[in-house]
């Protein structure tokens, strides 16, 4: 039996209002709504000074929705409207999870409490998670995905437990990258939990709506199903989450900026000028919001003809280690234009993953290493910069 947009509004009529003041479809609350596959997905706008008490508002919403004929899943999300983007008041904070997950021999314990503060001010931390970093880039089209789901598993690979968030709303890439299929499941029916392929878990859009189908949504609408998958997870205990970052500097990408406790940013850019005149705007995005720069990846950087072993500068070459050494921001290293990278990542089959030993898998982990060595750096440099508190 399919669902219509009809009969959910209809539903919807039965939720009484804040204060009970008449019903929140008339109250004009509802977002746009959206079905897939049977999954309703939609946002209620409510007044930012009042979201955290908002929570049995959307809860109501979300049963009468699931109780639907043919539903089989629903996303509601509290949208808070709100100068700066309503993502940090709009989701009340989920509780730390219950158990620890087991950490490498000589790996430092996690600490078990919530997960701090970013240095900017406003920005909550993700508990369990010690640091979040985005991997972006200015435009579309440069293999940022690839070398998202490369990085994160050579981090992996290197001894670390970590997580990836396809943040891509309209282009979400992992699934495919990583050669996952299924739906997630929810303990209780509030809390995703996240799937999981070589060792890295990973949670998409794209493993709530089928492939080919277009997410029509408007701004408010990503922010807060960006916020569910960062924040209604159960990621458990990870030392980093990879978030991949759709491709430009629109509104959602500021947004996520702004308000998700990032620890630093890594730029992917291929070597022609077009690519790193956006990728400077990428860089300027991530400054102005106090995120720090983790460096830059130069992806395509080159191509071995595998018959002849020449190589060929077909995008140019070093156009973006001149842009770092020229920006003071770190140069992490740069990736071939490669067949069997392209042919991996089509399958599933991420060459970190499947082909450990080969020289591109080298040219990844040793990119990992360096993010690794530059979040360590910026922590350092956070905690020098913080006041000490004397007792005379």
């Amino acid at each position: 039996m399919s669902v219509t947009k009809e009969t959910v509004i209809e539903r919807l009529k039965t939720v009484s209002g804040p204060d009970f003041s008449g019903n929140i479809v008339d109250l004009g609350m509802i977002s746009e709504i959206f079905i897939a596959d049977g999954k309703v997905f939609f946002s209620i706008t409510v007044p930012a000074a009042r979201a955290q008490q908002m929570e049995p508002l959307r809860a109501a919403a979300d049963r009468v929705v699931k109780a639907i004929p043919g539903v089989t899943g629903a996303v509601v999300t509290l949208t808070a409207e709100k100068k700066g983007g309503g993502m940090e008041a709009s989701v009340p904070p989920r509780p730390a999870p219950s158990a620890p997950a087991h950490r490498p021999a000589g790996a430092a314990p996690h600490a078990q409490h919530p997960a701090p503060a970013s240095r900017a001010s406003g920005k909550r931390g993700v508990p369990g998670i010690e640091a979040i970093i985005a991997v972006a880039s200015g435009k579309g089209g440069v293999g940022k995905s690839t070398t998202a789901v490369n990085i994160a598993l050579g981090l992996a690979a290197n001894g670390l437990k970590v997580g990836v968030l396809d943040a891509d709303i309209y282009g979400p890439s992992m699934p495919r990258l990583l050669g996952i299929r299924g739906r997630p499941e929810s303990a209780d029916g509030k809390i995703l939990k996240p799937l999981e392929n070589y060792g890295v878990k990973a949670m998409s859009m794209g493993f709530l709506v089928d492939e080919e189908t277009p997410m029509i949504w408007r701004g408010p609408m990503v922010i807060s199903a960006l916020t569910q998958m960062l924040r209604e997870v159960e990621w458990g205990q990870l030392d980093v989450l990879v978030v991949d970052m759709p491709p430009g500097t629109g509104d959602a990408q500021l947004t996520m900026a702004q308000q998700v406790p990032l620890a630093g940013a890594v730029i992917v850019s291929t070597p022609q000028d077009l690519a790193l005149i956006d990728a400077r705007k990428g860089l300027n995005m991530f400054k102005k919001v106090d995120v720090p720069l983790l460096g830059i990846v130069e992806n395509m950087s080159y191509f071995v003809a595998p018959d002849t072993g020449k190589r060929y500068d077909i995008f140019g070459h070093g156009g973006a280690r001149r842009e770092a050494e020229r920006l003071g921001v770190t140069f992490l290293g740069e990736v071939p234009l490669e067949m069997g990278i392209r042919e991996s990542s089509d399958a599933g089959r991420p060459v970190v993953a499947v082909k450990p030993d080969g020289p591109e898998a080298g040219i990844y982990r040793a990119i990992a290493a360096k993010v690794w060595e530059r979040l360590q750096e910026e922590k350092g440099a956070a905690a020098a910069a913080t006041p000490a508190i004397v007792f005379e």
